[in-house]
């Protein structure tokens, strides 16, 4: 079994890996749509964002930016965002916000107890643990996590960054 260290140094990973594939990007580059069918660099952050929410809440914390609940474009299942509009975040404030949802996923995963991990929740699956529920969270942050290098490279970077 993963420990809540472990797993909060695998979110720390993707964070590392995400302000990689950003350094030297611009908020108009991370606006850019793929000419096949996916979404923006912005998109898959405000929903990486929005599913760091997700982890906090089912740690028991608050989510840390309101403007990534799911009412606003980057929930599971929402149009791609394709220009700034209506509740979509500049890359600094997606970025600055994630940095936010690490260091409280980190502190909560430092005080947790294995019976709070032990808990009994429910997902999409139907009843399963804390734990379950937070490995799947960060599987599905890690299948984001590797869409942002094609996102980098359609921005014009032309460039290996992992």
């Amino acid at each position: 079994m993963i420990t809540p260290e472990e797993l909060a140094e695998a979110f720390a990973r993707n964070c590392s890996i995400i302000k990689a594939q950003t350094n030297g990007l611009t908020h108009a580059d991370s606006l850019l749509q793929p000419p096949f069918r996916g979404n923006c660099m912005n998109w898959v952050l405000g929903h990486i964002l929005d599913t760091r929410n997700g982890v906090l809440k089912v740690l028991g914390e608050m989510p840390v930016s309101s403007e990534t609940d799911r009412v606003r474009p980057y929930g599971h299942g929402s149009e791609p965002v394709c220009s700034d509009g209506e509740g979509v975040l500049t890359l600094e404030q997606l970025l600055k916000s994630l940095e936010s949802s690490q260091s409280a996923i980190e502190a909560r995963l430092k005080r947790i107890s294995p019976e709070e991990l032990a808990r009994e929740t429910r997902d999409h699956r139907g009843p399963v643990t804390v734990a379950q529920r937070l490995l799947f969270l960060y599987f599905h942050e890690t299948y984001h996590v590797g869409q942002t290098e094609l996102l980098r490279q359609l921005a014009g970077a032309n460039d290996h960054v992992i």
